[in-house]
């Protein structure tokens, strides 16, 4: 390669990284963040983005460029030269993606593990007659290493029940069983989840969390939401014939609103929430 052309290689790499970085920065791709998981989930998105970009784009430049620039010129017959066996440039291509898929298995970990998922589960999560309204977050995805070493208020403990195709939302404390998720902003809730027929799957995209709904299995997902609205819920996992119109949504609201909201649906006379 002419020098010259290494030093163009050079300057248009570094542009490249630079505009896919300001991309990812100021171009939104994602729906809004409506959870205090959403701005880590998003850290991860955004790295992706721009590992993928710049590979993507330069992949396809360098093989546009090699098409240009070693066609065959007109009266050339012959062979092109027997190029083979080039050391360096076989390291060099062995040893990047190698360093990429390690940096983003990694950082993919700790993504993972700051989001819950490494964390152990409340070992009363089968029981669920041992919930009460003061207990803590069962552990699992969704739980925030902040939230895990200092919980400042109790969270709003929901059974859901997933079965073809509906997903069903049970408030144990004050015997509320709703088609509809309603919770207030600002406050965690802890979600026990388990299905009555096959696998199932609770998606909000707003709030960046999915988790699997597994019969005779419960998992646990937790969140904080942190705008109010109406959000989507999407069972994402192949669940049978109707399985693209098995939805739902989550109804984050002001506590005022969410309070009178339990007490009118509310079965028990009295409830402290």
């Amino acid at each position: 390669m002419p020098p010259k052309t290494g030093v163009y290689a050079i300057l248009i790499s570094l542009a490249l990284i630079i505009a896919c970085i300001w991309a990812s920065n100021n171009l939104s791709l994602l729906p809004a963040d409506a959870s205090s998981n959403a701005p880590i989930y998003d850290e991860l998105f955004n790295v992706l983005f721009v590992i993928g970009t710049i590979l993507f784009v330069g992949m396809t430049g360098l093989v546009i460029y090699s098409l240009i620039q070693f066609r065959r010129k007109p009266g050339e017959e012959g062979d092109g030269l027997a190029i083979k066996d080039n050391l360096p440039l076989e390291i060099l291509w062995t040893a990047v993606p190698a360093v990429v898929i390690l940096f983003v298995g990694l950082y993919s970990y700790d993504i993972y593990e700051r989001m819950g998922g490494m964390q152990t589960l409340n070992h009363d999560v089968h029981n669920q007659h041992s919930m009460s309204s003061e207990e803590r977050l069962w552990g699992g995805i969704g739980t925030l290493k902040e939230d895990n070493a200092e919980i400042k208020e109790f969270p709003i403990n929901v059974e859901l029940t997933a079965m073809q195709f509906a997903f069903l939302f049970n408030y144990p404390k004050g015997e509320i069983i709703s088609g509809e998720l309603h919770v207030p902003v600002g406050q965690p809730v802890s979600m026990k989840m388990e299905s009555k027929d096959v696998i199932h799957a609770f998606w909000v995209p707003e709030f960046r969390l999915k988790q699997d709904v597994i019969p005779g299995q419960p998992t646990i997902l937790n969140f904080t939401p942190t705008k109010t609205g109406r959000y989507p819920i999407i069972c994402a996992e192949l669940c049978g014939p109707y399985h693209g119109g098995m939805r739902s949504t989550v109804v984050v609201e002001e506590p005022e609103e969410y309070d009178a909201w339990f007490q009118k649906n509310s079965k028990s006379t009295e409830v402290e929430l």
